[in-house]
């Protein structure tokens, strides 16, 4: 919504690119500080509360944008949205939980994925459709009260949950961190990020045109089908679920990708075998889920709603190292060439893939040879 009404909001309240830009990345402000104490009240308190009352805190962000006259107030709003937001992913955690079997979570957490990326996708169009028909404000008057109406169905569908929490949030919290599994398979995640938040999401239309030459919307259709790719993540989940093996299709998963962006650094790669590979790194990419899933598996289920919380927000903020990194090695090449200096920065992408698979790799073999161990003893 930002990026395509950039001209009416950057003219309504006067504000340059700069600006506007502090105002889009507010949002995550909002969306990374919050995803802890949401974990925890989905927890305490059930997703029919939690949920509904924060589609109706993205509702309230809407509102500055139409009424307010002061800039101050729509960039409160763009971090309200944001913390309404961040229930999304974390509730469709929980309501999974409560209501499929445990080995249906990776499926159906996949299939809300899917359905997530399409909107994300395919949602410009529609929008910048209505925008073109009637004024913006009208459309931002229309996703408010469509908010409503979703609070609302959200409230009536999603079942009530009796909280049996009996622990403080300081213990539960200690049992999520304590837990060296958890933080480990968090880590090693974080570590394989880099294809979708380092690259997909910042440098990846660049890296083509500057070192492949090619043209910007080439690069931007190129780099579009790592999105797309994903959208497939139940292929992933399947055959993690038909095999068991969910740390190793990870680790799988991290050595397609390893594969890919190696021969993409080392500039082997044409244009159909680029879009080919980077559908196949988007389909892996779904590793996260899978992951996600994992770390919630090593804690008891009163604190599972704050595990994924804790999982998501690790994994996530290692796109933040990635997009800095990346900058400074391409900015301190930059004087040797920007063709090089991209490829030298890119080349982080692969190396890190490299150690999350091995890391998943050990961490496999670990737990088959624990549950051969197990298998023996309840045998004799």
């Amino acid at each position: 919504m930002p990026n395509i009404m950039l001209t009416d909001i950057t003219q309504q309240f006067n504000i340059d690119a700069v600006v506007f830009g502090q105002f889009s990345g507010a949002y995550y402000i909002g969306y990374c500080l919050m995803h802890l104490p949401i974990g925890i009240m989905l927890d305490r308190y059930g997703p029919r509360k939690v949920m509904s009352a924060c589609i109706l805190l993205t509702v309230i962000g809407l509102l500055p944008i139409i009424f307010a006259e002061y800039w101050i107030y729509p960039i409160i709003g763009r971090v309200m949205i944001g913390i309404g937001s961040s229930a999304a992913i974390l509730g469709a955690f929980k309501m999974i939980r409560m209501t499929f079997r445990e080995q249906d979570f990776t499926k159906m957490l996949s299939f809300s994925v899917t359905i997530g990326l399409i909107g994300a996708i395919y949602g410009g169009g529609p929008v910048s459709y209505l925008c073109d028909v009637y004024s913006y404000k009208t459309v931002i008057g229309i996703f408010a009260i469509l908010g409503v109406l979703f609070a609302c169905m959200t409230y009536m569908l999603v079942p009530e949950v009796t909280s049996e929490h009996k622990t403080t949030v300081i213990a539960d919290m200690k049992t999520v961190f304590a837990n060296g599994k958890v933080i480990l398979v968090c880590c090693l995640a974080g570590l394989m990020v880099g294809p979708m938040e380092g690259f997909a999401d910042a440098w990846g239309s660049e890296f083509l045109k500057q070192v492949y030459g090619f043209e910007a919307k080439t690069a931007n259709y190129l780099t579009s089908m790592i999105y797309i790719g994903m959208c497939f993540a139940p292929l992933l989940s399947r055959i993690a679920e038909k095999t068991g093996a969910y740390i190793g299709t990870i680790a799988g998963a991290g050595v397609v990708m390893l594969a890919v962006f190696t021969m993409l650094v080392t500039d082997t790669l044409n244009g159909s075998s680029i879009m080919i590979g980077f559908f196949i790194v988007g389909l892996c990419c779904a590793y996260q889920i899978l992951a996600i899933y994992k770390a919630s598996t090593y804690v008891p289920e009163n604190v599972a709603g704050l595990t994924t919380a804790v999982a998501n927000m690790i994994i996530m903020s290692f796109g933040y190292v990635f997009h800095s990194i990346i900058g400074v090695i391409i900015k301190s090449y930059s004087p040797v060439g920007e063709a090089v200096a991209f490829s030298y920065g890119i080349a982080v992408i692969p190396i890190t893939l490299l150690i999350g698979a091995i890391g998943f790799l050990m961490v496999s073999y670990q737990e088959r040879s624990a549950y051969n161990k197990l298998q023996i003893n309840l045998t004799n």
